[in-house]
């Protein structure tokens, strides 16, 4: 019996064909990809403890997002983990969730996980329904005050730890929330009788004392933690807090988040060969422990070892009524990824001037984002500085990518009890110069040269992100930058079509196919030039300069420049078109062409409302039926375009 062996070299082409690998460069990518899962680490780490979850959740996400994403993604050199706005979108799931079960980070997990595995599947189904091919149509001041908002944000959660404090640790801060606290364990224990049919909604009110009775101090002070904590960690909570940490700062922790931030910036200055992070983490890190000991500061939760395990209990007992109100978190997790992603591909595009496929991408992304869910990972994107490290080292293909994740499980299995004595501080330090690098400064700088408009969209953007919400800043981000664009657009099609004031009914500046046209039965016969797409925005303009008309027998609309029909644009024409019809005035069109002529068929206004007799293909054979029509002869010149008539001094 013999054994089948595969070539080596149909071995590379099988590969090639099935993952898209190509092993052509495969000295570039190893190198390529190893530098940046360098770059990663530190940040994997950091943004780990950030969310909530611990620095471990930060390595899984990069490990297997890596690997993944660029498996079955569509930019060959994107590198991709736990970014700062995943990260900061991450962090308001996990302490809502968090809060939902009463600080049980333990029992909240499988919520968490399931929304992060959401979150990845809908990025999945973005991806096969062609999604990636708008992102590019969000409005920059969106993007702008989106990604300061974001650097705000990761700044705010970070001033605490910066100066070592710990609200856990002030005890007299937590009392100030005792009676909070125990009003919210009275309400659990009554609600918990009303499921059970023991209580009714008047025994809350008259067996108050009865009910506090079965409430510990203990369990008093555990509540109290958790609400003072919880508040600590959002944005005016945080800020809220600072006076107390400013009265109580620990010294070591500073001077370690310090010097972190000093080693970052600074080592830049000296050699960008070797990431400066990752020398700040790991020279911080390493003289924090051989000077201060184990106990001289407060370390990173502890990173397990061993491979990652599969968590599938996230799956068990879990009912929808409990992640219900965080479900509006997986489409702005997967939205934002999408968003992030796609941007640092198109800076992958300009270095390495390739084409990166869009939805294959965003189908990568959602694979990566679901495994790391179902391996307690934090979800992560596309990473910009990543990419461009991976790039500039000699990364070409997909092969880099997946290095870079390898890398980073190699790291966990092999340095991840060593991991678990950085400081906390560290990690800190690290977080505010990311903050402060994905903050919008291109934005910012030029504020005093843009329009008001715009400005006022960005700084609504940017304060709704930090101190509402991040769904809702984005939301209400585009709504205004769509109005404002739909009333620029308006403005600009109005000022084309009605080049005079109606008021005074100065005729429109005939067009060039025109001839004399207006001189002969300009009386009789008024051509409405429309230059511009005919929608929502415009339509009640439309239908105003329609009633301004004087009195005429026939009205053509000139279609030429008419690109698009939207709804309201279409019932506009037709209520025109039946008002002229009504005062007993014909109505023709020229040159109706493209969606608009599909659209004008489907909704039958042609031939329903106009004849199809009076839908001409040119002017020109407009004209022979106006010079039937008015028993005249026209003149009109040949081989001209339908385009405005220059007059000499206008």
């Amino acid at each position: 019996m013999h054994s089948f062996k595969l070539p080596y070299t149909q071995y590379l082409h099988f590969m090639k064909n099935i993952f898209g690998l190509d092993f052509s460069n495969f000295r570039g990518d190893l190198f390529g990809g190893l530098t940046a899962g360098i770059v990663a680490l530190p940040l994997a780490l950091a943004f780990g403890v950030q969310s909530g979850l611990g620095a471990a959740a930060g390595l899984y996400g990069a490990i297997f997002i890596s690997f993944f994403a660029a498996l079955f993604g569509g930019t060959n050199t994107q590198i991709s983990g736990p970014t700062a706005p995943m990260t900061a979108v991450s962090m308001v799931v996990i302490a809502g969730i968090v809060a939902a079960f009463e600080g049980n980070l333990e029992k909240a997990l499988p919520a968490i996980l399931i929304i992060f595995l959401i979150a990845g599947l809908i990025q999945i189904g973005l991806g096969f329904i062609r999604v990636g091919e708008y992102i590019r149509y969000i409005p920059y001041p969106v993007i702008s005050g989106f990604m300061s908002g974001i650097g705000v944000l990761i700044i705010l959660s970070q001033l605490l730890p910066f100066f070592g404090y710990d609200v856990k640790q002030d005890t007299s801060y937590v009392e100030t929330f005792k009676v909070e606290a125990q009003e919210n364990l009275l309400q659990k224990i009554h609600n918990d009788e009303l499921k059970e049919g023991v209580a009714n909604i008047e025994d809350y009110y008259t067996n108050t004392s009865e009910l506090g009775s079965q409430i510990s101090d203990a369990q008093i002070i555990e509540e109290a933690t958790n609400i003072a904590s919880s508040k600590a960690k959002k944005p005016l909570g945080s800020l809220k807090t600072l006076p107390r940490a400013l009265q109580n700062i620990n010294w070591i922790e500073v001077l370690l988040a310090a010097l972190t931030i000093f080693i970052i910036y600074g080592f830049k200055r000296i050699t960008t060969v070797v990431p400066s992070t990752l020398v700040a983490l790991i020279v911080v890190s390493a003289g924090a422990f051989l000077i201060l000991g184990k106990t001289g500061y407060r370390p990173i939760s502890k990173i397990p070892s061993g491979f990652p395990p599969l968590r599938t209990d996230i799956f068990q007992g879990l009912q929808l009524s409990t992640i219900s109100p965080y479900l509006k978190y997986s489409l702005i997790l997967a939205g934002l990824g999408a968003i992030d992603s796609l941007l640092t591909s198109i800076v992958a595009d300009n270095l390495t001037k390739t084409k990166h496929n869009p939805n294959k991408e965003l189908v990568g992304q959602g694979i990566g984002n679901s495994i790391a869910a179902v391996f307690g990972g934090i979800p992560g994107a596309g990473a910009t500085i990543r990419t461009v490290v991976n790039i500039n080292s000699g990364g070409k293909s997909k092969i880099s990518g997946m290095v870079a994740g390898l890398l980073l499980l190699i790291m966990l299995l092999a340095l991840g009890p060593l991991a678990s004595n950085i400081p906390n501080a560290v990690l800190a330090g690290i977080l505010i110069t990311v903050g402060i690098g994905v903050m919008d400064y291109k934005g910012i700088r030029h504020m005093g040269q843009l329009p008001i408009t715009e400005v006022a969209i960005m700084l609504i953007v940017l304060l709704l992100t930090v101190f509402w919400d991040l769904l809702g800043a984005v939301a209400i981000g585009m709504i205004l930058a769509s109005l404002l664009f739909m009333k620029k657009t308006s403005e600009v099609v109005d000022n084309r079509t009605n080049t005079a004031p109606l008021k005074e009914f100065s005729r429109e500046i005939p067009w060039n196919d025109e001839g004399d046209t207006i001189d002969k039965i300009g009386d009789k016969v008024y051509i409405k030039h429309l230059d511009g797409p005919l929608f929502f925005g415009f339509a009640s303009r439309f239908q105003d300069m329609i009633k301004a008309l004087p009195d005429m027998s026939v009205v053509v609309m000139r279609m030429d420049k008419v690109p698009y029909v939207d709804q309201s644009g279409l019932y506009a024409m037709e209520d025109a078109i039946m008002d002229l019809q009504g005062q007993g005035i014909q109505v023709a069109f020229t040159d109706l062409h493209g969606q608009p002529k599909d659209m004008f068929k489907e909704f039958n206004v042609v031939p329903g409302l106009v004849d199809e007799s009076l839908n001409f293909k040119t002017f020109a054979d407009c004209g022979h039926w106006l010079e039937d029509t008015f028993k005249t002869d026209l003149d009109f010149p040949e081989d001209v375009t339908g385009e405005p008539e220059i007059v000499e001094g206008e």
